[in-house]
């Protein structure tokens, strides 16, 4: 099987960016388990926020990080301008895709930031079987979409 695909992946590639953002979502991360005693995963984190759990996470904590979250991609779209989406999706796509992450969060107790970030980092078990999980889970999404004409060319 080659990888067509790669080539135009890899244009405009920014390895420079991806490593500084890389080292921020660490940098997050490690704040929010030094400084508060907790995981930063975003899904717990926002059903916290929207008071749909009682986590240990304070509210007023819970909300700032999630809200922080779409204020700090203001901010930057502020400073870098706008950014144009090389393939642009529907909005029933993006209301399906938004459903399926909340259903996968919820059967995987836990999301990418969660278990990939922080749990990994952890060495936790449970982490590296759910990000493999979510690894295989993507690859094979890509793979059918691609399959039936949906995929992004």
């Amino acid at each position: 099987m080659t990888a067509h695909f790669l080539p135009s992946l890899l244009q405009g590639a920014m390895p420079l960016q991806g490593v500084l953002g890389g080292m921020l979502i660490g940098l997050a991360a490690a704040l929010m388990l030094l400084g508060a005693g907790r995981i930063a995963g975003v899904s717990g984190l926002a059903a916290r926020a929207l008071s749909l759990t009682r986590g240990d996470t304070p509210l007023p904590l819970a909300a700032a990080f999630v809200f922080g979250l779409p204020l700090g991609a203001l901010l930057f779209q502020s400073g870098a301008g706008p950014i144009v989406a090389r393939y642009p999706p529907t909005v029933w796509l993006l209301a399906l895709g938004g459903l399926l992450v909340g259903f996968g969060t919820r059967l995987g107790s836990g999301c990418t930031s969660g278990h990939g970030v922080c749990g990994m980092a952890r060495f936790s078990r449970r982490s590296l079987v759910a990000t493999l999980t979510f690894i295989v889970a993507g690859a094979a999404t890509v793979a059918a979409t691609n399959a039936v004409g949906w995929g992004w060319r």
